[in-house]
């Protein structure tokens, strides 16, 4: 799971918005091209498919392995932007996300790829969204706020990036991203609906990463945020964290919920997030990843490739010795134990997990 340098992905993609129109051609536009370099390309995300791995990165890659990561296939995919994130519920339903607002969907295991959504369509939900809000409630502040904002999303177009993607099953899930872009489906994606004002997140920050935990749904995202899905209203509750840096990622193991992100930091709650305790993971850099492991055990990364396992629900951490360690993104482990680790040079196969 995750993604690296969220930030700099993040950076990248608002500069491209504004980079010059001469013998511009749309990334959405254009599908990805195949290349034999792909593999050895910057990948951000990949995740388990049944038996395969998928991994996804820039120019719109897609790279799926049969062999427990030995060797991967290029998948075709409709278009060129570059992809930040990838969430299987089961061998065959897959979702990625990405630059421009775009969210794929995959029923065979990554093999072939359609667009659900682009920021061009999202901002035009988003729009009708608040704009019908706005009708509804003429005398709230907060309302006349969310449409100006779905006007500027409009107005600078379709550039911003999804960053995370989950689902519940193959019905149910959501995709999130920069400004406190958030987006929801109940039907596998065939239609997507803005919950930009069902955030408590009045600062618009940006959205890290969503993943189920303990049985609750979190957001982590920008200087120390974190939300909780509150099914009954149908919102994310902001709840208080002991930290105001950037949270990249969450994770669950057995009853808690761990959140990670700059500068090594982690916290713990077992508690719905109502408390927090500082979990000391042993690595330097920010934490970027996490991958539960066929036996049960967490692993955290941090960008420099260190890793640290957990074999008690969170609480305390042990570094272990993974090699190669290179820089990374994201991280899962292959059914036969290998650490997969994917990143700025492409996808590796790394040593078994110890047990």
């Amino acid at each position: 799971m995750s993604r690296l340098p969220i930030a700099l992905a993040l950076v990248a993609a608002l500069a491209a918005a504004q980079a010059p129109a001469a013998g511009f051609v749309d990334v959405l536009d254009t599908p990805a091209l195949p290349s034999p370099l792909a593999p050895r390309s910057l990948l951000q995300g990949i995740a388990p498919a049944g038996n395969r791995l998928v991994a996804v990165g820039q120019r719109g890659h897609v790279l799926v392995s049969r062999d427990d990561g030995r060797s991967w296939t290029q998948s075709p995919v409709p278009v060129s932007s570059d992809l930040t994130a990838v969430y299987f519920v089961d061998a065959d339903h897959g979702w990625a996300v990405g630059h421009d607002g775009v969210i794929l969907h995959s029923d065979d295991g990554g093999a072939r790829w359609s667009v659900q959504l682009t920021g061009r369509r999202a901002n035009e939900l988003f729009l009708k969204a608040m704009e019908r809000r706005a009708a509804a409630e003429p005398a709230s502040a907060a309302a006349r706020a969310d449409l100006e904002e779905a006007k500027r999303f409009r107005d600078q177009g379709a550039d911003k990036p999804f960053l995370d993607v989950w689902f519940a099953d193959a019905a149910h899930g959501f995709a999130v991203g920069a400004y406190n872009m958030i987006f929801h489906t109940a039907d596998g994606g065939c239609t997507w609906e803005p919950w930009f004002d069902r955030t408590e997140n009045p600062k618009l920050l940006n959205l890290y990463a969503i993943r189920a935990a303990a049985g609750e749904v979190y957001v982590a995202g920008e200087s120390g945020l974190v939300m909780r899905l509150d099914p009954a209203a149908q919102r994310f509750r902001a709840v208080a964290l002991p930290y105001k840096g950037s949270l990249f990622g969450v994770a669950g193991s057995g009853n808690a919920v761990i959140v990670f992100g700059l500068r090594g930091n982690a916290f713990r709650s077992a508690d719905a997030g109502r408390t927090w305790s500082k979990v000391e993971a042993g690595l330097p850099a920010s934490i970027v990843a996490a991958a539960r492991t066929q036996r049960g055990a967490l692993l955290l990364a941090d960008a420099g490739g260190r890793v640290a396992l957990s074999d008690d629900g969170g609480n305390t951490f042990a570094r272990v010795a993974i090699q190669p360690a290179l820089p990374l993104t994201a991280l899962a482990e292959a059914s036969d134990g290998r650490v997969i680790a994917v990143g700025p040079r492409g996808a590796t196969r790394t040593a078994a997990v110890p047990d």
